[in-house]
C-alpha cells in the first residue's frame, strides 16, 4: 500500500505540482473547515488549490479519508 500511496502522491499535475504539493498547501487550513460532506470537501479542495482550478480526484480523497467519509 505504502507503494501505491508514492506513485499517487508523486503523480505531476500541472507545471512542476505534484499531488503532495497540492496536499500540503491545503493541509494548513484543513483543520479550521466545516466539512460534512464528500461534496463539501471537493468543492473546498477545488477552491483553495493554488494556481489549478480543475477537480483533482487524489487530492480531495486524501482529505476525504482523513474525515472518514469514505464509507
Amino acid at each position: 500500500m505504502e507503494k501505491n500511496w508514492k506513485m499517487v502522491n508523486d503523480k505531476h499535475i500541472w507545471e512542476g505540482w505534484f499531488v503532495s504539493d497540492f496536499i500540503r498547501e491545503l493541509e494548513v487550513t484543513f483543520p479550521y473547515q466545516n466539512l460534512k460532506t464528500k461534496d463539501d470537501v471537493r468543492k473546498w479542495c477545488k477552491s483553495e488549490q493554488p494556481y489549478y482550478k480543475k477537480h483533482i480526484p487524489m487530492v480531495a480523497n486524501h482529505f476525504i479519508n482523513k474525515l472518514n467519509l469514505s464509507k
